[in-house]
């Protein structure tokens, strides 16, 4: 018997509850394994004992952790591998963020006050099959 392809990882980060739960139902629907983190220390912990994500998610301002200290751990402790997407899904829509967040490496930026969450859904999954593609 063979077995059923692993669902594609998805890690989510933004202390927004409510926004939190909508992205993570959008994307089970779709058939994505979902692992969704309030806390941005708790999902850097994670991050260190789980690899394998297609992608990250990551809002930016946030309590205790912000996402730039998010993308800084994730890239000089490689919590990634090259074939693992890492958005940034924020309300900072200034070229100064955005420039940051790219000197980190990220695939894309995306404003949630402008994007529909089925807007976000289509954009993430584009960039796992185009990085996937091209890794392969």
């Amino acid at each position: 018997m063979t077995q059923a392809p692993a669902k594609p990882k998805i890690c989510i980060v933004d202390d927004d509850p409510f926004l939190l739960d909508m992205y993570n139902l959008k994307f089970q629907q779709a058939g994505y394994e979902m692992c969704c983190f309030t806390d941005s220390e708790e999902a850097v912990a994670h991050l260190r004992q789980n690899q394998g994500f297609s992608a990250i998610l990551l809002d930016l301002i946030m309590p205790k952790v912000d996402g730039f200290d998010v993308l800084r751990a994730i890239r000089e402790e490689n919590l990634c591998d090259e074939k693992t997407v890492v958005v940034i899904l924020s309300n900072q829509g200034q070229d100064k963020d955005i420039e940051r967040a790219e000197s980190f490496g990220i695939d894309g930026y995306l404003i949630k006050a402008n994007t529909l969450p089925s807007e976000v859904l289509d954009y993430v999954h584009n960039l796992i099959n185009k990085k996937s593609e091209a890794a392969s």
